[in-house]
């Protein structure tokens, strides 16, 4: 990403029209958890920072040591340390009479619910490590973990931990395909799956695809056993010789057993990346660092307080689901909704439902699911008292300031600070985001390091820029929940996330997190999304985020995809896909004059180098089930190609209405 003077002044254009500041409530700046000393403290002693933050953790052994960077990118974390996560997250928290508090209240689709308790919660999980032990699961053997939003998903993963076994949740919208190559790669001995789970109203299965992917590997298929949870009772194919029903061994097991204690650098799980094309990218997370990542940055993010009722809405078999949902909040004892559903079944007030009736304080979502709402209106969230909230969470993409300001107004009351969250699955932890008792709120920037954290700004040469500016965002220290290496593959860990900013002098490799950044004139961070997300209309580089937060910021607009297509004059040009608020009118003759009226608007914000090429207004967007928008499509559909790979949606007859209308926009 180039820094000229011309590219950064139309990258940064548009921080000057935003000059809205949220400063923190007065009554929790008082009570928070972390105060603006802990930076002061990192500042002055960043290892001693960190081995403090270890101590809120259960260690059987001590660590000597708190990083070993002698080898870098491959970093060692508390090193001689041992210590279990399972028993981190579950036991100490019955052994110190917290056994009756509730771990889960779990809500299932179809409206069934169950609240479990950590002395509940601590059997289960000791059943099912039993009962992998018995399937001959040993330490540093891989699962595979295929399963709905179900409490048995939580329940595997810390069995898995408990006994060293490694597991590797594969997303439950992924095809047969893509968890056949997973269970390749990793060699999993076992897979834990369901007969299926529950969508707007409906089953859908799960059990098939893993015949059919042990199938698809044949001979080279390492599987010797699937455990399957009855979920929603759907028939399906047994094989009596691999297959096993949960209810069978784990039900049967013993609720007694002792967790193993491990080295701080054993495996804990392997992640793989969503891409479909190529080797599937295996992100290796340990134990030691990053339980201890997680479990701080949960508690000075969302101020979490013993009373509080944490939600989160991701799903398991994403990372914000694995740091955010399970490992952190459970290592802090904190009380949670697991919740199976989306947010429109049975009606488009399900979440501010389930808010209401558990009293959640603190609330985790994507801007995805908040620009959906905002299409749909506020009235729907106006009829549910969510006066319990106190602190609103974003994660997965930088956040519009609109919606920044609509998630804040409408769903906090105007009183719950927004903490905009900005980390990867392959650091593991939030890495830069507002702490709430301390950072004012800017809409649309994640602030700045967390404690603890270097992150950094730079140009092409691994130049810091200077407050204004844009470039390449970097962490120039190792942390503790960082990704150790890609699963079978040190030489791509390091040519992926090391190489671009190699050793300089006196320093180690700087990571680079392949996303732009811009600093504005007080130095808080704004991140602009993947750098390939980056158009160059003319010589001028231009985020996809900043364009589509423009086009977001006009009232009549919910959400909106940008996206370059190839373009004979400028190199590229900006075409947007944009969805408008329920209510307002997409008829022909008024849509041709909103287009108008969104290209002068874009315009206004940013300046007419940003001016869309062309906008399409469409029903909805391209999204897969994690909720992520494919602009490869888009980009497809503008540049009049046939549409790619579609399988991962989920709803793939969206390009088919959307192909369509960019047709009938060119004929007209």
């Amino acid at each position: 990403m180039s820094t000229r003077a011309d590219d950064s002044s139309s990258m940064l254009s548009n921080l000057s029209t935003e000059n809205r500041r949220f400063e923190p409530p007065a009554a929790l700046a008082a009570a928070a958890n972390v105060k603006a000393d802990a930076y002061v403290a990192a500042d002055a002693d960043r290892l001693a920072f960190w081995a403090e933050q270890a101590g809120r953790l259960d260690w059987e052994t001590p660590f000597t040591e708190v990083l070993d960077w002698s080898n870098p990118p491959f970093a060692k974390w508390f090193v001689g340390g041992r210590l279990n996560a399972s028993y981190n997250c579950v036991d100490r928290h019955v052994l110190a009479g917290n056994g009756d508090k509730v771990a889960f209240h779990f809500v299932g689709e179809p409206g069934d619910t169950r609240d479990i308790t950590y002395a509940q919660l601590k059997d289960e999980v000791s059943r099912a490590a039993n009962a992998l032990t018995a399937l001959g699961v040993v330490e540093g053997d891989l699962v595979a973990i295929y399963l709905p939003m179900i409490p048995e998903a939580v329940v595997a993963m810390l069995a898995c931990a408990r006994i060293g076994a490694v597991h590797t949740v594969v997303f439950g919208g992924f095809s047969a395909e893509a968890l056949a190559s997973r269970i390749e790669d990793c060699n999993a001995k076992v897979v834990v799956t369901s007969d299926g789970g529950y969508r707007r109203g409906a089953p859908f299965a799960l059990k098939p695809a893993v015949d059919e992917a042990i199938a698809k590997l044949g001979s080279r298929s390492p599987v010797d056993h699937v455990l399957v949870v009855r979920r929603t009772g759907q028939a399906v194919a047994f094989n009596d010789a691999t297959d096993t029903w949960w209810h069978d061994a784990v039900d049967s097991a013993s609720p007694s057993h002792e967790p193993t204690a491990f080295d701080a650098e054993h495996p804990l799980y392997v992640m793989y990346s969503s891409g479909t094309t190529g080797k599937p990218k295996g992100i290796l997370h340990t134990t030691g660092g990053y339980l201890v990542g997680t479990a701080y940055t949960h508690h000075a993010v969302f101020d979490l307080k013993p009373t509080d009722v944490y939600w989160c809405t991701a799903d398991i078999g994403w990372v914000t689901g694995h740091s955010y949902i399970v490992y952190g909040p459970l290592a802090n004892g904190a009380t949670q909704v697991l919740y199976e559903g989306t947010p429109d079944s049975p009606h488009q007030g399900r979440w501010w439902e389930i808010i209401q009736r558990y009293g959640v304080t603190l609330f985790y979502t994507a801007p995805t699911a908040i620009r959906t709402f905002m299409k749909w209106g506020r009235s729907i969230p106006d009829g549910f008292d969510l006066s319990s909230l106190r602190i609103l969470g974003s994660v997965g993409e930088p956040i519009n300031p609109e919606a920044y300001v609509w998630y804040r107004s409408v769903i906090g009351g105007d009183r719950c600070p927004v903490v905009d969250t900005w980390w990867q699955t392959e650091t593991g932890q939030m890495m830069i985001s507002p702490l709430p008792g301390v950072t004012a709120g800017k809409p649309g920037s994640a602030m700045k390091a967390l404690p603890g954290i270097g992150a950094d700004v730079v140009d092409d040469a691994g130049v810091p820029v200077p407050n204004g500016s844009g470039g390449y965002l970097v962490l120039t220290q190792p942390w503790p929940a960082m990704l150790r290496t890609l699963w079978g593959d040190d030489e791509r860990f390091v040519s992926t996330y090391w190489e671009k900013f190699p050793h300089g002098a006196g320093r180690g490799p700087w990571y680079f997190a392949g996303d732009g950044a811009k600093k504005d004139a007080d130095g808080d961070l704004w991140l602009l999304g993947r750098v390939d997300d980056v158009m160059n209309v003319s010589g001028h580089r231009l985020s996809t985020t900043e364009i589509e937060s423009a086009l977001v910021s006009h009232p009549r607009v919910a959400e909106a995809a940008v996206v370059g297509a190839s373009d004979e004059t400028t190199g590229q040009a900006v075409c947007a896909y944009v969805i408008l608020r329920q209510g307002s009118d997409s008829g022909s003759s008024a849509g041709e004059d909103l287009v108008q009226e969104l290209r002068n608007h874009v315009a206004k914000e940013i300046g007419a180098i940003a001016k869309p090429r062309q906008i399409l207004i469409v029903p909805e967007l391209p999204k897969t089930r994690s909720g992520k928008i494919m602009r490869r499509l888009l980009r497809d559909v503008a540049e009049n190609r046939a549409v790619g790979d579609t399988t991962t949606l989920s709803d793939s007859g969206i390009m088919d209405l959307i192909t369509s209308g960019a047709a009938k926009s060119t004929e007209d």
